[in-house]
C-alpha cells in the first residue's frame, strides 16, 4: 500500500491495540462471497479515454425504464412522473450547495424546507412528528427497530414475511451488530401469516409492511392491539408512498413508528438511488427519534424562524446518549419529495393514488385472462404478484429481450426459496397506459 505511511510494525501495534490478529480479521463480518481473495482481473493502468469508453460500454448494457417498450418493475422503487419544476428548483444554488444546517441563523431556507417536509410526512403517515429524513426505507426500518428497543428496553424484533427482503437483510445486519434477537417469518405472498401468535412479553418491535412486498394490503389494527397488550411497538413499513393517498394511514391504524421509502415523489429511479427514507412517530417517543428534527420558533424580535430542535447524533451530544450516527441524510432528495408533494397537494395525491390503483386493477384483470397465469393477491394498491408456469426469472429474461420489463422475479431476492421461483411481482403506475399493458400481455402469450 504505497499511499499509506505505516510500517509493518505500526500496523501490528494498531491491530494489537484493538484486539484483532490480522487485517483480514477486520473484515470478518463481510460475507465471504462479497470478499476477494485476490485482485480482480482488471488492467493495472489505463488511459482516461480507454476507461471512459469502457465505462460507457458497460452503461450501455443497462435497459433503462425510458428505453423499455413496457416497464412494470416495482418492488421498492417505482416509475412515476416527476414534474420538470422539481428538478429545476432543487438545482437552485441555494439548495444544491447547502450543507447540514449547523448554524440556524444562516440556514433558514434549508431549515424551513425540512420543517415543511416533516409536516408533510407526519400528515401522510397520520403520526404526530417526523424527522428530517433518513437515507432510504431500508435503513429507516432498521433505525425503527433500534428505536423500539430503546423505548421498550427489550431486544426481540419480529419481522413479517411480507417485509421487503432487502429491508429484512438490513435489519438482520443491524441486529447482528447490536446483540439483538430477530424472528423473521417465512415469505407471505398471500398475506395469511399469523404474526400475532409470535408476539410475547419479550418483544420490542413487530415490523409489518403494507402494502407488503408482494402487494397485499394488511390490516394493521389487530396487530397494533396485540402489540400494545404485550408492551411491544408496531413498526409500520411502506415502500410505495403514493399508497398513502388512498389507504388509511398507519398512524390511524395504531402504528407506533412509521417508516418507508419516499422515492416515488420527486425522485426518479436512477438505477437504485439516492433515495429518501421517511420516519414518523408519536410525540411521546420523540426523544428517541434518530436523525434531526427541525422546529419553528421566534427570535428575540418576535420574528418567525426555524431551528434544529433535536439533533440526536454523536456529533451533537454525548456519544452514549446519541440515538443514531446518521449524518448527511438525504436532504436534496427530501427537498425533491417536498416540492413534488406541494405541487400535488392533498387532492392531487388522492387523484394520483386512484389512477395508480385503477391501472393495477386493469392489468391484474388482463393478466388473469392469460392461460397459465394466476393473480395471487385478492386486495392490493398498485402492485401485485402473479404465479406463472415454470421458472419466473427465465420468463422475465425472455421478455426483457423483447424490450419488456415484466416485473421482479421473486427468486432474484429470495434465491434460497424454491417455492417462490414461479412468482413475479408486477407494479402499474400512472405511466403504464393501455399500449404498455397490451404489449406485456401479448409478450406473455408469446413466450408462454
Amino acid at each position: 500500500m504505497r499511499y499509506l505511511p505505516h510500517s509493518e510494525a505500526d500496523r501490528q501495534a494498531m491491530l494489537a491495540a484493538i484486539g484483532v490478529s490480522s487485517i483480514d480479521a477486520l473484515f470478518a463480518d463481510v460475507p465471504a462471497a462479497a470478499r476477494f481473495d485476490q485482485l480482480p482481473d482488471l488492467p493495472m493502468t489505463q488511459g482516461e479515454i480507454e476507461v471512459e469508453r469502457h465505462m460507457k460500454a458497460l452503461a450501455g448494457r443497462n435497459l433503462s425504464a425510458e428505453s423499455a417498450t413496457a416497464f412494470f418493475l416495482g418492488a421498492g422503487a417505482y416509475r412515476h412522473h416527476v414534474p420538470a419544476s422539481v428538478d429545476h428548483l432543487i438545482q437552485r444554488s441555494e439548495f444544491l450547495t447547502s450543507y447540514t444546517p449547523y448554524q440556524p441563523e444562516i440556514s433558514q431556507g434549508t431549515l424551513q424546507t425540512l420543517f415543511e417536509f416533516q409536516t408533510q410526512v407526519a400528515t401522510l403517515t397520520g403520526m404526530d412528528v417526523a424527522n428530517g429524513g433518513m437515507y432510504d426505507g431500508s435503513t429507516a426500518t432498521a433505525e425503527a427497530v433500534l428505536m423500539a428497543r430503546r423505548i421498550t428496553k427489550r431486544s426481540k424484533s419480529i419481522l413479517s414475511g411480507g417485509l421487503h427482503p432487502q429491508y429484512r437483510a438490513v435489519v438482520e445486519t443491524i441486529e447482528d451488530m447490536s446483540a439483538g434477537s430477530m424472528v423473521a417469518l417465512p415469505p407471505d405472498p398471500n398475506g395469511t401469516e399469523d404474526i400475532i401468535a409470535q408476539i410475547d412479553n419479550e418483544t420490542a418491535a413487530v415490523v409489518v409492511q403494507s402494502p407488503s412486498f408482494y402487494g397485499q394490503l394488511i390490516d394493521l389494527k389487530p396487530i397494533a392491539e396485540a402489540c400494545h397488550k404485550a408492551g411491544a411497538l408496531l413498526v409500520a413499513v411502506f415502500t410505495e408512498v403514493v399508497s398513502l393517498g388512498a389507504l388509511e394511514s398507519p398512524g390511524s391504524q395504531g402504528a407506533d413508528i412509521v417508516v418507508g421509502e419516499g422515492q416515488s415523489l420527486g425522485n426518479p429511479l436512477t438505477f437504485g438511488g439516492p433515495y429518501v427514507g421517511l420516519m414518523a412517530t408519536r410525540n411521546e417517543f420523540v426523544r428517541q427519534l434518530p436523525g434531526r428534527l427541525c422546529g419553528e420558533t421566534v427570535d428575540a424580535a418576535g420574528r418567525r424562524g426555524f431551528v434544529l430542535t433535536l439533533a440526536t447524533r454523536e456529533q451533537h451530544i454525548r456519544r452514549d446518549k446519541a440515538t443514531s450516527n446518521i449524518c448527511t441524510s438525504s436532504g436534496l432528495c427530501a427537498l425533491a419529495f417536498s416540492i413534488h408533494m406541494t405541487l400535488l397537494g392533498g387532492t392531487g395525491l388522492t387523484r394520483l393514488a386512484a389512477t395508480n390503483h385503477a391501472r393495477a386493477v386493469q392489468l391484474a384483470d388482463a393478466l388473469a385472462a392469460v392461460p397459465g397465469i394466476e393473480v395471487v393477491n385478492d386486495i392490493f394498491f398498485n402492485e401485485f404478484t402473479i404465479r406463472v408456469p415454470g421458472d419466473a426469472a427465465a420468463l422475465v429474461n425472455r421478455l426483457t429481450e423483447r424490450g419488456i420489463v415484466a416485473g421482479l422475479p421473486v427468486s432474484r431476492l429470495e434465491p434460497t426459496r424454491p417455492e417462490l421461483a414461479n412468482l413475479i411481482i408486477i407494479a402499474a403506475t400512472e405511466l403504464n397506459g393501455d399500449a404498455e399493458r397490451e404489449r406485456l400481455i401479448a409478450g406473455l402469450r408469446k413466450v408462454l
